[in-house]
């Protein structure tokens, strides 16, 4: 990949995602911490629906731990795989507080030692929470990566994953993953991405653009 392909698309996100954020909801640090977990096949906004109710009628660690599995799996009922959740979250909250007296670890693998926290979710975590340059690659980040040349079509998220690593500056790790999300949930979509006015179509590498 050429350098100035490179600049060419950290100035286009510069540009048009200066200030974009993460769009999960979160209040308290172990919320994001169970928001990442629930977000594993599901949108953010559905799992917004879902840890709104939640942490309202438990606005507290303390009143979490209390929750029964099948009940979690109640609240959980509109998102995918909502029963493997509500058991990966109420584990996870007894570990929290167990273990950690409900303060979410740093740590990357006492992260990933948690139940449903895999390298994803604990790269999310460590680079939200605690603002600590890691690349979290889901489906969008994996698509961009893949059309934009940062990676090869037939790449696994590990390899994608130590690609980006190596592709782009520490220093833009965090505000990166964050635009290529952005970029590929809202314009370079997986099945109507919007070719004809997207900057970037010169160097998109994608073989069926819908042009």
């Amino acid at each position: 990949m050429k350098n100035s392909s490179k600049t060419f698309i950290f100035n286009f996100f510069d540009e048009y995602y200066p200030n974009v954020k993460g769009e999960l909801l979160y209040s308290k640090d172990y919320e994001l911490l169970i928001a990442v977990v629930l977000s594993a096949q599901a949108t953010d906004k559905a799992v917004n629906v879902v840890t709104r109710k939640l942490f309202k009628e438990h606005p507290t660690f303390s009143t979490l731990i209390h929750i029964k599995e099948a009940e979690f799996a109640e609240y959980f009922r509109t998102l995918g795989l909502f029963r493997n959740k509500a058991k990966h979250i109420y584990n996870l909250v007894q570990i929290l507080n167990s273990e950690y007296k409900g303060v979410v670890p740093r740590d990357k693998k006492k992260l990933m030692a948690l139940p449903g926290v895999g390298v994803k979710t604990a790269n999310v975590v460590r680079a939200e929470l605690f603002k600590i340059p890691e690349i979290a690659v889901d489906t969008h980040v994996s698509r961009i990566a893949k059309r934009l040349g940062f990676a090869t079509f037939d790449d696994n998220v590990e390899v994608i994953e130590g690609k980006l690593r190596r592709k782009i500056p520490k220093v833009r790790w965090i505000k990166t993953h964050h635009q290529m999300i952005h970029f590929g949930r809202y314009f370079c979509k997986a099945q109507s991405p919007r070719c004809k006015e997207c900057p970037l179509v010169k160097v998109c590498l994608e073989p069926n653009k819908n042009l």
